[in-house]
């Protein structure tokens, strides 16, 4: 699970950063808005599968 969430998280990244320099106006927010919401989500889910440490 985790590196399926890693490759998202990175394809994410690499599409919403892509899309400023491909796109502009309504195009770039559609792609971005969507992109970021993803990277977030995949963040949260690598953050709470994270190996806690034994106290």
């Amino acid at each position: 699970m985790k590196p399926l969430l890693w490759l998202v998280l990175v394809a994410a990244l690499v599409v919403n950063v892509s899309s400023s320099f491909l796109w502009e106006g309504a195009t770039q927010v559609a792609v971005s808005i969507p992109t970021g919401v993803v990277l977030l989500a995949s963040a949260v889910g690598l953050w709470l599968l994270r190996d806690k440490p034994q106290v």
